[in-house]
């Protein structure tokens, strides 16, 4: 059986802590904050988005097993990093400051994130 070999880009548009807007799927419209991201798996975590219910088992700290909530991966090609000044969702671009580093700024507005 062949896997597959997915290789994740050097650098993707969205990390932790950002907040961004979901742009397609069930979730279409909805903001929240990225709390994780599976970089192999390009996909990220975002607080109150995308719920799925999930079964817990019975165990000792847990004896009647229950029913959560939790929030599902979603993939990084469906997020839009929501620039903090202006509050709209843009795309991204890297750009070297005065010093050589490379930093994420907006498209739309420049502003850098």
């Amino acid at each position: 059986m062949e896997s597959k070999n997915k290789k994740a880009p050097a650098k993707l548009h969205v990390r932790s802590g950002d907040t961004v807007k979901v742009i397609s799927g069930n979730a279409k419209g909805e903001t929240g904050v990225i709390k994780k991201v599976l970089v192999e798996k390009l996909r990220a975590t975002v607080e109150g988005v995308n719920l799925i219910t999930k079964h817990v088992k019975p165990n000792a700290q847990n004896p009647q097993g229950s029913i959560e909530k939790r929030e599902g991966a979603i993939h990084i090609s469906n997020l839009m990093v929501v620039d903090p000044k202006t509050g709209e969702a843009t795309r991204t671009g890297r750009k070297a400051d005065d010093k050589g580093k490379l930093q994420r700024y907006s498209k739309k507005t420049g502003n850098i994130l």
